[in-house]
């Protein structure tokens, strides 16, 4: 899948065997985090259970480091499955996005229209 954004290398924030994290180019807000299987797939429901496992493992370790770093109020977890739902990169992630008190998110800005 050469022409896949996400099995380029990229700067990862931190990594284990089967997923790895970076911080969204397009954040929703500070600390935006995509959480991405090292092994391409388009959607979450293809993952093994060790690379379920992984990505949860990863979501945790982010969300600590995020707290740490940014200091938030909350999270939000996103997966977006499918070119209907907003999955733009057809490669299977999650979106760890802080939360901070009165953020107002506007999923369309995010997504640029891709969702009516």
């Amino acid at each position: 899948m050469s022409e896949c954004v996400f099995c380029k290398n990229l700067p990862r924030i931190i990594e284990n065997e089967l997923v790895y994290a970076v911080y969204d180019i397009k954040p929703i807000s500070k600390g935006h985090a995509l959480i991405i299987p090292k092994r391409h797939f388009e959607q979450i429901f293809e993952a093994t259970l060790e690379e379920s496992n992984a990505v949860k493992a990863m979501i945790v370790a982010m969300k600590n480091r995020i707290q740490k770093e940014y200091e938030p109020d909350g999270f939000n977890i996103w997966i977006n499955c499918g070119k209907a739902a907003g999955q733009i990169v057809m490669h299977a992630h999650v979106h760890l996005i802080p939360r901070y008190a009165g953020q107002v998110i506007h999923i369309k800005d995010h997504l640029k229209g891709n969702m009516e």
